[in-house]
């Protein structure tokens, strides 16, 4: 009877031993059904917390305090306003394509009297800073006024008291223009969309689009298509005789930045469409009747930002 009981409870152990092996088993075989992509996305993390514990990934080019390094110390302006003509922009209906924090924007409203402008970006955290300088040249404009306290103008810069804040804002209050006597605030607006996929502005009509330093951002995301569609966008939202104005980056730039994502790498090797080829679907395959390029005129860029400028027209 002893040994009997004995074997019955070896059997058990046997059985239990069996069972919890294969419960190990089950749990290794679901652990490598977990998809591929996925286990590197989860490498990829913790590599990028070890050696980038500190930096933010941009996929979109959507970088903070991009005009505190795109505008150079020497200059109290971002150089490509002055290679900018007047009648683009005074009196019309202006968008601007991937905005970022807004500067451009509201300079190009403050210098060339826009009768309206929009700037879209895909990140609405540039969006908020965006509208955060509105507010603040809209101050600097009030406080310049002779009606008006100079200290309005004085607020607390919070996360914004940047670079890019003092680069851009430096000269404002010096400078005399033609949306001077209209608030900024009446002109500038701005709004989060991906302009590739909303249907949010097909029943607007502009006279001029800026697309500046965006076409590489587009490519490396949305591939060919979403260049072309870009593009096609574009050629339907601007009125009959409108202004293009592009900055592409170069095919060099692609390869600098094809790895901030999946998405990125993989297109980055099906596109076929490069930069040099733009000008030519831009004229023969999407429409447009004339290009002038400014590039010529351009002086006082920051290294690695002394970029082609097209102005294509409608």
């Amino acid at each position: 009877m002893g040994r009997d009981n004995d074997q019955k409870k070896n059997k058990k152990k046997r059985n239990t031993s069996n069972e919890n092996e294969k419960s190990v088993e089950k749990v290794v075989t679901n652990e490598e059904k977990v998809p591929t992509q996925q286990k590197q996305q989860q490498g990829n993390c913790n590599q990028s917390k070890k050696k980038k514990k500190n930096q933010e990934v941009y996929p979109f080019g959507n970088y903070r305090n991009y005009y505190g390094y795109r505008i150079s110390h020497d200059t109290d302006e971002d150089p490509r306003l002055k290679v900018l003509k007047k009648e683009w922009f005074e009196g019309k209906d202006c968008l601007d394509i991937g905005c970022n924090s807004g500067i451009m924007t509201i300079h190009i409203a403050k210098k060339f009297g826009c009768r309206s402008i929009l700037g879209v970006d895909i990140d609405s955290s540039r969006i908020e800073d965006a509208h955060w300088h509105l507010r603040k040249f809209v101050r600097m404009q009030n406080s310049a006024k002779p009606s008006e306290n100079k200290s309005s103008s004085e607020g607390a810069d919070g996360v914004h008291g940047s670079k890019e804040q003092s680069v851009s804002l430096s000269n404002v209050e010096a400078k005399t223009d033609s949306a001077e006597t209209k608030d900024l605030s009446q002109i500038v607006s701005f709004q989060k969309e991906n302009f590739v996929l909303t249907r949010n502005l097909d029943e607007n009509c502009y006279d001029t689009i800026l697309c500046l330093s965006v076409t590489k951002w587009v490519h490396l995301n949305w591939g060919d298509d979403g260049l072309i569609t870009l593009f096609s966008k574009i050629w339907r939202l601007l009125q009959p005789g409108g202004i293009f104005v592009m900055e592409p980056q170069p095919w060099k730039s692609y390869e600098n930045n094809r790895r901030v994502s999946e998405t990125t790498a993989m297109n980055y090797r099906t596109i076929v469409l490069r930069p040099d080829r733009f000008q030519e679907i831009l004229l023969d395959k999407i429409g447009f009747r004339t290009v002038e390029d400014i590039t010529s005129s351009l002086s006082g860029a920051s290294k690695g930002f002394d970029r082609q400028i097209l102005a294509f027209q409608k």
